[in-house]
């Protein structure tokens, strides 16, 4: 997409929270941001600005796409868990894997400490968060130490008092360390605080009020007041989010959303407790499919395909339940590839939001599916055995015979994937015979995707007219590849030739599928006309300076730093050329070039 293309994409987005992505020609994520409100965020990309990353940004930028989340908060979390997974190059602030902050409560020593950390660990603790700010989980810490009196200190400074430290005298703490409090009353106090940290808010909120009454009934006011300055601070307390779980979880959330006969899928993919990315597919419902078999054929097809460097999920989230047959049939495909998950549906309120969450960008892969316009009627026109989303466009270029060159530009979804165009210099072709040299062009790039394993073209376009289709047609014959379709188009007519068109078809000239294939043409001839011309310049400045005799690599090389090119040489004055080459070699070349 150009920039007003992209304009008028954005317009479109929600006024939600959510990340987004820009992504250039190839499909590759390059920046990663998030939003309040996506809308607002990134139509301010396209305002006037002098922020030379922006520019960046935008100049290398073919599509963007985004994500919803819940709120800011959420937004935080799931930008640097993407970014981390995606490391795009123009994110430098969060690819140094930095973390966000949890909470670490000791459950399993005789008297628990809380402690701010970085990373989940399996070692019997309990952990929560993350918090974003850091400064949210410091508070927070400080707040169950005040109230509860859970201690902060860490074990060495702990196992080795004699006397209550500071945080006691401030009422910090409730002194495990000296003995102030009984193994029993402290983990009364831990249960309290652990409510709060389990997010148990209402039933807590009972509590410190029945404290908070019974102390003022008792006429302990300065207990009570204590009490009631709780109920506050606890009131105040902002909710966690829910993109990271604490239980180092390997999970696929599966969001499902049908509307008529398509079906959307959004799979949040959570890896040791995070979501670090997330996959999205369309599916054509059969006739007759019912909800539970469409989400069957997807998971046996997903998982049957799927491969990722994070490891397959030991749980999947469904959005429904399904039947026990169909459940054992997608757990065979893990257990063909020697794996074991357990398909869920859910009853905590937790997970159902995560699968509210994946349900509702399901729902957005089927609102932002845009008609394939020219693809689909290039499909039709050419009778296409599939949508033409990959298409490889050739083309040559030479003047009588000399450094003669070759093309490819790819095109993928409709729209130039600059970073996989190729350019070739002719080798086994002497003379002007441009359809021996589209010949090797063609065979070369056939033979390295054969040899790679590279993905094939769903189309190959030629520029030309029937000859040319007809050579690529041997070319593909000869490799075996008769699957591949190609089609030409003739530069003055604009006639496209193909297997169901021998004879060519015109089209409407306001036809999309030609448009396509006129631009595919247009880049082809540029990308070839250029590499030509700086090949045949290039020949040039070699062959004039060349034939002077004694002028060899290095001072060649010397003259053309200092004046530029050849044109420069031949203006400069013989005592000029004389402080670079010395007196006899600025002579000759002076008489050479004059």
């Amino acid at each position: 997409m150009n920039i007003q293309q992209l304009k008028q994409k954005v317009k479109k987005f929600p006024a939600r929270p959510g990340i987004y992505f820009f992504k250039n020609a190839g499909g590759e994520v390059i920046y990663i941001g998030k939003a309040g409100s996506l809308r607002d965020r990134v139509r301010s990309y396209f305002l006037p600005s002098p922020d030379l990353k922006v520019q960046n940004i935008l100049s290398q930028t073919a599509d963007i796409d985004y994500l919803l989340v819940s709120s800011d908060k959420e937004a935080s979390f799931i930008e640097n868990n993407y970014i981390q997974f995606y490391r795009p190059r123009f994110n430098l602030r969060l690819k140094d894997d930095k973390s966000f902050p949890f909470l670490r409560l000791t459950v399993n020593e005789e008297f628990p400490g809380l402690y701010l950390c970085r990373r989940v660990e399996d070692d019997g603790a309990k952990y929560f968060g993350p918090f974003s700010p850091a400064d949210e989980a410091r508070k927070l810490i400080s707040f169950i130490a005040r109230i509860f009196g859970i201690r902060t200190c860490e074990n060495t400074v702990f196992r080795n008092r004699r006397r209550p430290c500071l945080e006691y005298d401030l009422k910090m703490c409730s002194g495990p360390c000296v003995g102030l409090i009984s193994a029993g009353d402290y983990r009364e106090k831990l249960s309290q605080a652990l409510m709060l940290l389990e997010g148990k808010r209402s039933e807590l909120l009972v509590r410190l009020k029945d404290k908070m009454n019974r102390a003022s009934t008792e006429l302990r006011f300065e207990e009570a007041a204590r009490w009631r300055d709780a109920l506050k601070a606890l009131e105040n307390l902002k909710e966690t989010q829910r993109v990271i779980s604490t239980g180092r979880e390997n999970l696929d959330i599966v969001g499902f959303n049908r509307q008529q006969e398509k079906v959307g899928f959004l799979i949040f993919h959570m890896r040791e407790g995070r979501i670090r990315y997330s996959t999205g597919r369309l599916l054509s419902v059969l006739s007759g499919e019912t909800d539970e078999q469409v989400l069957a054929r997807f998971l046996k097809q997903f998982y049957s395909e799927f491969h990722t460097e994070t490891g397959p999920p030991e749980t999947i989230l469904l959005p429904f339940k399904l039947s026990g047959s169909a459940s054992s049939e997608i757990l065979k495909v893990f257990a063909a590839r020697g794996h074991k998950s357990a398909l869920v549906y859910p009853s905590s309120k937790k997970r159902k939001v995560l699968l509210e969450l994946a349900g509702q960008n399901a729902a957005l892969l089927l609102e932002k599916e845009e008609p394939a316009g020219p693809l689909a009627e290039l499909q039709e026109t050419l009778a296409l055995p599939r949508l033409p989303r990959r298409i490889e466009g050739f083309d040559i270029s030479t003047t009588a015979g000399t450094e003669s060159v070759g093309s490819l530009v790819v095109f993928i979804d409709g729209q130039p994937a600059r970073s996989e165009y190729r350019k070739y210099k002719i080798r086994t072709v002497s003379g002007p015979d441009d359809y021996a040299s589209l010949k090797e062009v063609l065979e070369r790039r056939l033979r390295r995707l054969l040899e790679e394993k590279l993905s094939l073209p769903d189309l190959i376009f030629v520029d030309g007219g029937k000859g040319q289709l007809n050579l690529a047609r041997e070319v593909l014959i000869s490799f075996n590849l008769t699957e591949i379709p190609v089609c030409s188009l003739a530069k003055r007519e604009e006639i496209i030739f193909s297997a169901v068109h021998p004879e060519g078809l015109r089209l409407d000239p306001t036809s999309p599928a030609l448009k396509l294939l006129q631009h595919i043409r247009d880049e082809a001839h540029r990308l070839a006309i250029g590499f030509h011309r700086r090949r045949r310049q290039k020949a040039s400045l070699t062959s004039e300076l060349d034939g002077i005799q004694g002028l060899g690599p290095a001072r060649k090389k010397k003259l053309l730093q200092t004046f530029g090119n050849v044109a420069a040489i031949r203006q400069a004055s013989e005592e000029e050329l004389t402080k670079i080459v010395g007196v006899k070699l600025a002579a000759r070349i002076k008489r050479q070039l004059s």
